[in-house]
């Protein structure tokens, strides 16, 4: 990573986002954006330096929505360019495609998702929508053809070709299921792009789907718990405390640079860990628990796989490390804002 690079940081607490900038191996916090209610998830475009966050509702009746940013890479300043306001419902998961046209999100609350076109930075009425409970990522292929909308609440991953008018027709018989009551919650896809990985939020496990990349249709492949055994963790559920009942309570995932291993989250013992990824694609459990922010929802890898940033709802801190195959090194830990839970770097 060069040192122009800065790291985004969304603190729902706070309903602020921190931008932070990485000098000489150190996070240096920049700028704070306040005034974004609620906000737990953002995409960035970053050939236009804009950021679309996803912010909940606020006082007086004010709904839900997505509020355009523009980033000011020299200064690290986010301003308010516009916003689309989303009355069904706030988003979980907001993510772009066909080079910043089309915005894609989730809604776990809503038991929505949407695809709506980009102009200028300014999000349009949406094109498609679908309907599936607990709604809580979504993502489409690199070349933009196909989407990917995952339900917790029914155990699938919903798949979709995207027409050229942004409109959704579902591929084959349009889901796949996902072991039943493990509550799939976020996806990567491999680096040539026929795969799919999803993390389960109750039984923490990574699912390996196997994508056909010409018709975007998922099989499922292999599984592998990410969850250390150690730990006596039961199996959770929908509406349980995982806290309480000391149950799996997984969340995130990201590819290692190399393919080779998938970086993954878990909030009830606050640990990360890497999956391995073997050459045909399946998946084993990790020999190693890394501690690090309490309740770890969001953490990001830097482009070229060589650093870590994770950031823990417990926490008002986000730890910086170094990437050593599946070993991670702290080198810091930084001041970032009350319920951090989402981090990109731009």
């Amino acid at each position: 990573m060069t040192d122009s690079s800065l790291v985004l940081v969304a603190n729902a607490g706070d309903s602020s986002i921190s931008v932070f900038r990485l000098v000489a191996g150190a996070l240096e916090r920049v700028f704070v954006a306040e005034g974004l209610t609620g906000t737990g998830t953002f995409a960035v475009d970053a050939e236009r330096d804009l950021v679309y966050a996803g912010v909940k509702g606020g006082a007086e009746g004010e709904p839900a929505g997505i509020v355009t940013l523009a980033l000011d890479r020299a200064s690290g300043d986010l301003t308010p360019r516009s916003r689309l306001d989303l009355p069904d419902g706030s988003i979980s998961y907001v993510a772009l495609t066909r080079d910043g046209t089309a915005l894609l999100a989730a809604s776990y609350g809503g038991d929505y998702g949407l695809v709506a076109p980009v102009a200028d930075g300014v999000v349009g009425e949406p094109t498609a929508r679908v309907s599936f409970s607990k709604l809580h990522s979504v993502l489409a292929s690199d070349d933009g053809r196909f989407v990917y909308f995952v339900s917790l609440g029914d155990d699938l991953v919903a798949a979709y070709a995207l027409g050229e008018d942004l409109s959704l027709t579902a591929v084959g018989d349009g889901t796949v299921a996902a072991p039943a009551g493990s509550g799939p919650r976020h996806l990567v896809f491999s680096a040539s792009g026929d795969a799919v990985y999803v993390m389960t939020e109750y039984s923490g496990e990574v699912l390996h789907y196997a994508r056909d990349i010409e018709t975007g249709a998922l099989e499922l492949r292999s599984a592998a718990s990410a969850v250390d055994a150690s730990a006596g963790l039961v199996f959770g559920e929908i509406g349980g405390d995982p806290v309480a009942n000391h149950a799996v309570w997984g969340a995130d995932i990201h590819r290692g640079a190399d393919g080779s291993v998938l970086w993954t989250s878990e909030r009830s013992t606050s640990t990360l860990s890497a999956v391995a990824v073997a050459a045909d694609g399946t998946v084993s459990a990790p020999r190693e628990f890394v501690p690090t922010e309490p309740q770890p929802r969001g953490f990001a890898l830097s482009p070229d796989g060589s650093l870590l940033v994770a950031a823990g709802e417990r926490s008002q801190t986000v730890t910086l490390y170094a990437v050593d195959g599946t070993r991670l090194q702290q080198l810091q830990q930084v001041e970032t804002g009350a319920g951090a839970n989402w981090v990109r770097f731009v």
